[in-house]
């Protein structure tokens, strides 16, 4: 009789692995083989509390039930259907739902597969909308320093992180323009949601005005907290003097909202919550909850119109993927927005706010603690850095979170997290008490 057969030992070296230092990865892998709701479970059979819903993502918890059956039912009903000249139901009918909790106005979706391909195509569309309406001398972009926009050259050329940059700047977009950013220490250092100092920054769009003058200007491009960077909060009036700037002047304004979109700060956007609306918002990630790669923008009507409209007959918009609004994707949105409703996520997270708070703010005397931000369902710790060892410590402390049983993120010395909304009191616990111990076990 034949002996079973083994199955091979996993090889590590084919991956490629994004963000990621490949070799000090592969020599220490931290591998995951399943989740659900709450928690992981890696390769050693351990469960590891989720501190950062993923990569900001999995909004409603993983592996629920609800949108697993429509993925399910979807993929045996039909897989794919082309996106060029032809569409199903489901693509439509995502749109029209997301309609529903968006932004007044903002009521036209054009689907991507990922946040960088939403905001790509919103920086296109902005530049096709000036073209339909006569004015191509509008072509300057314009980002936000330390923004994260996602890794298309579009999203690299107007974000406004160094290192995502360093390795593709000869053929970064040429025509585009930065604000400064309104992360302060000095100032507003372990405030508890929006700082009271920085409004006057949005100012320098009107120094851009004066330099380029407004008839060059396309689109502002902002995160309203932004995310990778460690959780920068916009300061109190500072989104409301960005959106008067960009009227004054004509010109678009995009909110970044792959990461605060849906539910993220207890309201389904970002926009909601400020009470700001922009001309356009990109979306992502709890989009379908992670579990079908998705993006989106919404646009308001008269953009799309303006578009539509400037061709007589033919392709009005000479821009999009051949998987979007994929249908395993707008099924999984579709069920992915009932569970939000059904569950009352948003309203769960707003809920949640205060004792999250009052948990993150606790670890203020811990140390090398430097600041503490924190709005909605995120918080962000940031550590004084090591001496030339920039973004050391945090990263040992994800290190020894991991060990622990608690997956947190870092981004420079700064330690991020941000639960699924199904988080309770205990994980909330669990979750800073872990990190607590992390950091002051580091030197």
């Amino acid at each position: 009789m034949p002996p079973a057969p083994t199955q091979n030992p996993l090889s590590l070296d084919e991956h490629w692995m994004p963000f990621t230092a490949n070799l000090a990865f592969k020599r220490a892998p931290r591998l995951l083989v399943s989740a659900k709701d709450m928690h992981y479970t890696d390769a050693d059979g351990r469960r590891v509390l989720d501190g950062t819903a993923g990569l900001w993502c999995v909004n409603a918890g993983h592996c629920r039930e609800p949108i697993l059956a429509a993925i399910r039912e979807q993929a045996g009903r039909m897989d794919f259907a082309p996106s060029f000249q032809m569409g199903h139901p489901g693509a439509f009918e995502f749109a029209r739902q997301l309609t529903t909790i968006l932004p007044a106005g903002l009521d036209r979706v054009f689907f991507g597969n990922s946040g960088s391909e939403a905001v790509d195509s919103a920086l296109k569309i902005a530049l096709a909308y000036w073209q339909a309406n006569g004015q191509p001398s509008r072509h300057l972009l314009v980002g936000r320093a330390r923004a994260y926009h996602g890794v298309g050259f579009g999203g690299i050329s107007v974000g406004g992180i160094p290192t995502n940059a360093k390795q593709f700047a000869p053929q970064l977009l040429p025509h585009v323009a930065h604000l400064p950013h309104t992360h302060s220490l000095e100032h507003n250092a372990f405030r508890r949601g929006q700082p009271t100092w920085g409004a006057h920054l949005a100012d320098a769009l009107d120094d851009l005005v004066a330099e380029h003058g407004a008839a060059t200007i396309a689109a502002v491009i902002v995160e309203p907290v932004a995310g990778s960077t460690g959780g920068l909060v916009p300061p109190v009036g500072y989104l409301e003097r960005l959106r008067a700037i960009c009227d004054r002047h004509g010109i678009l304004l995009i909110f970044d909202e792959v990461i605060t979109g849906f539910g993220r700060l207890g309201t389904p956007f970002a926009a909601n919550f400020f009470g700001v609306t922009p001309d356009m918002i990109t979306m992502a990630k709890g989009l379908t909850n992670a579990t079908v790669p998705m993006g989106a923008v919404a646009v308001r009507r008269s953009i799309y119109d303006a578009v539509v409209n400037a061709s007589e007959s033919g392709i009005e918009l000479f821009h999009g993927y051949t998987y979007s609004g994929h249908p395993l994707a707008a099924a999984a949105g579709l069920a992915t927005l009932r569970l939000y409703q059904d569950e009352q996520l948003f309203t769960r997270a707003a809920s949640l706010a205060g004792y999250w708070e009052d948990a993150a703010h606790a670890l203020r005397t811990c140390p090398h603690v430097i600041d503490i931000r924190t709005i909605g369902l995120i918080a962000c710790i940031e550590l004084e850095p090591r001496p030339e060892a920039t973004g050391a410590r945090a990263f040992e402390v994800f290190r020894r979170c991991f060990e622990a049983g608690v997956l947190v993120r870092v981004t420079g010395d700064t330690v991020a997290v941000s639960p699924p909304l199904i988080v309770e009191h205990a994980h909330i616990d669990q979750l800073f008490d872990t990190v607590a111990t992390a950091i002051r076990a580091v030197a």
